[in-house]
């Protein structure tokens, strides 16, 4: 399917009120409400609630091999990915070349149309 959320250059963190009591709950970068689910996160800061598996089931093995997560150059203390998820549509993508789909630029041709807006974003990885 050609729908899905790329987030790029953003920061992931607790909201103030929620920041004393975070480690009581497990939060995650998403699941896979729909078959096809696409999930992206390029060169985001993961603040340390994001708990070490990054992403978590819908009901059981639902869409695991058939969504598509993607994580690149992420950084802080939810960034770790050496306890990521182990699904068939789970990607550390290495490089570039894999990243730049995602980016403003490719997935949504927003070189096109954001600058009229006048809103600052980054086309390219």
């Amino acid at each position: 399917e050609n729908t899905g959320i790329s987030i790029q250059h953003s920061r992931v963190r607790a909201a103030p009120e929620f920041e004393a009591v975070k480690g009581r709950f497990k939060s995650y970068l998403g699941r896979p409400w729909k078959k096809y689910a696409r999930t992206v996160f390029l060169k985001t800061d993961l603040d340390g609630l994001i708990d070490p598996r990054g992403w978590t089931e819908w009901r059981g093995d639902f869409a695991l091999s058939t969504l598509y997560y993607g994580e690149f150059m992420n950084t802080g203390a939810g960034a770790g990915d050496s306890r990521r998820v182990n699904w068939p549509g789970f990607h550390l993508l290495h490089g570039e070349n894999e990243a730049s789909p995602f980016t403003v630029s490719r997935f949504i041709q927003g070189d096109s149309w954001i600058p009229i807006t006048g809103v600052p974003f980054l086309a390219g990885v």
